[in-house]
């Protein structure tokens, strides 16, 4: 069985669960009723995993591959 998620919501709560999630290797759809509080919800994402990544918690392939699961 296929490991997917939606989440409705893209703010602080509902982007974090998205993060997550993809980075557990779950296929998310992240949806929000505009599409500018989706991009800031998928901007914040990806922020979040520069600073892994530049912290040395995560490799940069795997961030790549968390979020085009997202």
């Amino acid at each position: 069985m296929a490991k997917k998620l939606a989440v409705i919501g893209a703010g602080l709560m509902g982007s974090g669960i998205a993060q997550v999630s993809a980075q557990a290797g779950w296929d998310v759809t992240l949806r929000d009723v505009t599409d500018g509080a989706l991009a800031r919800g998928k901007a914040d994402i990806e922020a979040s995993y520069e600073k892994f990544v530049a912290k040395g918690k995560l490799d940069a392939a795997d961030a790549e591959q968390a979020l085009a699961r997202i």
